[in-house]
């Protein structure tokens, strides 16, 4: 007779699958931003410190900048809204998702990352294994490579000389990579092409610099009017 596995075990072993792409992502995007805390002066209590604080990996390369010059609060106010404004739209989203959660739910909110709403808004957990545990583990699982990654990075940034120039761009083929994964399913294809019609629509009408809110609106509304359908 087969032994019955731990629930936690059950999550783990349910959400490690689906979240290998962000492994890999988080582990390379880590080590680079630990690298470059690093050679900003910025050691491994700091990284650790903005992780736990701050789980935001674009605005955390960002806060880089804004560590290493004159601070201005109301700059730092507005470039965080606008570099994580698509956050409010991911938490309107999981409303459903996340109902009836308990105890877990403010940790669910807190690492609710771009690969981890990726993953949680779109694979349903396995017959046997509680939502809440598997949506628990895919959160923490994806908290841990970034945490473990960006450890390693600015160990490794005290010992690396070369030059550091676009390690950054790890982020951008991060979410490419993500991207791809998510128009293979059929599923997510016309999600996958309205975001990206939607986003070129507001790259050619803001500007790179301000595109962020006005593609979620964008992309928001098209959706709202087309749920029926979609």
């Amino acid at each position: 007779m087969e032994k019955k596995q731990h629930p936690v075990y059950q999550a783990i072993r349910a959400a490690f699958p689906h979240t290998i792409p962000v492994l890999t992502g988080y582990l390379v995007l880590g080590v680079a931003y630990g690298v470059l805390m690093q050679t900003k002066g910025y050691g491994t209590p700091w990284v650790l410190l903005i992780c736990c604080l701050a789980y935001c990996g674009s605005m955390q390369f960002v806060a880089i900048t804004l560590l290493t010059t004159a601070f201005d609060p109301i700059q730092a106010f507005l470039m965080s809204l606008m570099v994580n404004a698509r956050h409010l739209f991911y938490g309107v989203s999981m409303l459903g998702k996340f109902r009836g959660m308990g105890g877990v739910k403010p940790i669910l909110i807190y690492t609710l990352s771009d690969e981890t709403f990726s993953i949680v808004s779109s694979v349903v957990p396995p017959e046997g294994v509680a939502r809440k545990g598997f949506y628990l583990a895919v959160s923490l699982l994806n908290y841990s490579y970034w945490a473990v990654g960006s450890v390693i990075g600015s160990v490794a940034g005290r010992f690396i000389t070369f030059d550091t120039t676009g390690l950054d761009f790890a982020l951008t083929g991060l979410f490419v990579v993500l991207f791809i994964e998510q128009v293979n399913n059929p599923q997510n294809r016309v999600s996958g092409i309205i975001g990206l019609v939607c986003t070129a629509a507001a790259l050619a009408v803001f500007g790179a610099d301000q595109l962020v809110i006005p593609a979620m609106l964008l992309i928001l509304a098209v959706l709202l009017i087309g749920r029926k359908k979609l």
